[in-house]
């Protein structure tokens, strides 16, 4: 959802000059609480501090850490099972979701990496490269393109159409080639 430019202004002075709470500005402008996190994120102002209140889990969270820093994909069940061992008494559900904040996070690739090995897999399409005037006829420009994934060798060859002949006459010549 798009927030006005009006409604980030009311959002900010009510913040900033009125002292309003963050759950406060959201019921007076009838929008989530959420939206007034984000407008203020923007703005740079820093999240508020929680306050830190002791859990079950504080004692055990040395030995989580080590853990998972060696066996990073343990599965939070096993865990649980071992720090229950030494003396852990809070439930399953809610310490698997304190798991989940202290797993170490994978580095995030923009895209999938494809390994393939040769000869595998290659893909194929049509490109349009306009239309070409053959006497009195007007006749499109098709080129069947195929790239092979794992050296990425690509194979173009014209045709006046892109009938299914012409797609399959450009596989055989594509695989010959």
């Amino acid at each position: 959802m798009s927030v006005s430019s009006e409604v980030q202004a009311q959002i900010l002075r009510y913040y900033h000059v009125e002292k309003w709470r963050i759950g406060r500005i959201a019921r007076q402008l009838g929008i989530h609480h959420g939206t007034v996190q984000r407008v203020l994120h923007r703005a740079g102002v820093p999240p508020p501090e929680r306050s830190a209140r002791p859990s079950r889990i504080d004692p055990y969270l040395p030995f989580i850490r080590q853990t998972l820093e060696r066996f990073p994909a343990l599965t939070a069940s096993r865990i649980y099972a071992m720090v229950r061992e030494r003396g852990y008494r809070g439930s399953p559900d809610h310490f698997r979701h304190l798991i989940s904040l202290h797993r170490p996070q994978r580095a995030a690739e923009a895209y999938l990496r494809l390994t393939t090995l040769p000869a595998e897999m290659g893909q194929v399409d049509w490109g349009h490269f306009g239309h070409l005037q053959i006497g009195r006829a007007r006749r499109p420009l098709m080129a069947f393109v195929m790239v092979l994934s794992w050296s990425r060798l690509i194979f173009l060859q014209f045709f006046l159409d892109a009938r299914m002949e012409s797609f399959l006459r450009g596989h055989v010549a594509a695989f010959s080639a």
